[in-house]
């Protein structure tokens, strides 16, 4: 997968290296500029959305958080009782979230830096993936999700940029500059289509948009 690898290096370069500041102040209770904040609110409302499509109550099941970022995932499906295993790409996101990991709840939560899709990691009842693919072509966040639904028991819940207006406009102005002097652009997708490309079914949650957040929750069930 050429086109996949080359973007998750482009984004390991850029979370690990370009972002790593910005995105532990934007993830954290620090006083951050008015459109930061509508991306935090709205960070804020898509893991409450993803996390209402699993039981309360996770006791006895084991819970991948494929992209935890700085781990605010991680830490509430820990407090639900689950047994999570939180990975990312980035080795510096990775220090941030074993940071902020609540001392109790370090026996559940077992941190890797790395890729999402790795077998290695294991099999789970549930996974999530909060706005971790969307700087991947519809065919590759088919591979991953094909990957993962493999050794995911129930489903897995994850998001995408939708194709707005907005986003596709965006998306445009991304291409005109040069590759190597951006960061990642987000890839909008359309559900249907996408769903051409994850055997199962993908069913669409809801959609946040706050400021400049905006995001889709999809759940995929095999």
């Amino acid at each position: 997968m050429p086109d996949y690898s080359l973007t998750r290096d482009r984004v390991e370069t850029y979370f690990d290296r370009t972002a790593t500041q910005t995105w532990e102040r934007l993830t954290s209770h620090e006083k951050v500029s008015r459109i930061r904040e509508t991306v935090r609110k709205g960070r804020d409302q898509m893991r409450a959305l993803m996390l209402s499509r699993l039981p309360q109550d996770l006791r006895g099941a084991r819970v991948l958080d494929a992209g935890c970022g700085t781990g605010a995932m991680a830490s509430e499906l820990a407090l639900r009782g689950a047994q999570v295993t939180a990975v990312d790409i980035s080795p510096q996101l990775i220090d941030i979230a074993k940071r902020r990991l609540h001392p109790a709840l370090t026996t559940q939560v077992d941190f890797h830096a790395g890729d999402m899709s790795d077998p290695a990691l294991g099999r789970f009842d549930f996974t999530l993936a909060m706005d971790s693919l969307i700087y991947y072509r519809d065919a590759d966040i088919g591979r991953v999700i094909d990957n993962v639904a493999n050794r995911t028991a129930q489903s897995i819940v994850f998001t995408v940029a939708p194709r707005t207006p907005f986003l596709m406009a965006f998306f445009t102005l991304g291409k005109l500059f040069p590759r190597s002097d951006r960061s990642p652009t987000m890839i909008p997708h359309d559900a249907a289509r996408l769903a051409r490309h994850c055997p199962g079914a993908l069913t669409k949650v809801g959609r946040i948009t706050s400021g400049f957040y905006i995001s889709e929750c999809l759940e995929h069930r095999t």
